[in-house]
């Protein structure tokens, strides 16, 4: 009977971790569409300041306590470098400075893809060699956020994240 009940207890508690989870890794996946959504906002040369407020939006409203201890590390240390590049995006006018902040929030996500592994589907880390930078895509085509129509394919795929 105590091992039926302690059976019982650990199952229980697995489901909760699990349902856990799966709240903060349909938020990560919101997180990245924002993120996406930037990359090509930037590629079609336009202002991405309001695709910057939502990966804002998103990271505010990240469920933290369903991580684990070391989760919540890689967060808070990534996601503090996110905001400081896309808080100013919000409200800057310059594609250039946009660009460049950019970059910021792409090496901290591709840390955090990397590192929570919650991602839905497959992701290409991509690299321009013209701006050494890299970003994340959705897709396997070279969709070039930091010089948009001047060299929109500019750039290699480094890696194929599998889903997570």
């Amino acid at each position: 009977m105590k091992k039926t009940i302690l059976l019982v207890f650990i199952l229980t508690a697995l489901t909760s971790i699990s349902h856990a989870q799966n709240g903060a890794k349909q938020a990560f996946n919101k997180t990245l569409i924002a993120y996406f959504n930037a990359k090509n906002t930037l590629s079609k040369d336009k202002i991405a300041a309001a695709d910057a407020a939502s990966i804002l939006e998103n990271i505010n409203s990240f469920p933290i306590k369903e991580l684990t201890p070391a989760q919540k590390v890689l967060w808070a240390a990534q996601t503090a470098e996110i905001k400081k590049a896309a808080q100013p995006m919000v409200g800057e006018k310059d594609i250039k400075v946009q660009r460049k902040q950019f970059e910021t929030i792409s090496y901290a996500m591709i840390k955090l893809v990397n590192g929570l592994k919650m991602n839905n589907n497959k992701i290409y880390l991509q690299h321009c060699p013209m701006a050494r930078a890299s970003w994340l895509n959705e897709v396997e085509d070279i969709q070039n956020p930091y010089y948009g129509s001047m060299m929109f394919d500019c750039g290699d795929v480094k890696e194929t994240i599998a889903k997570n």
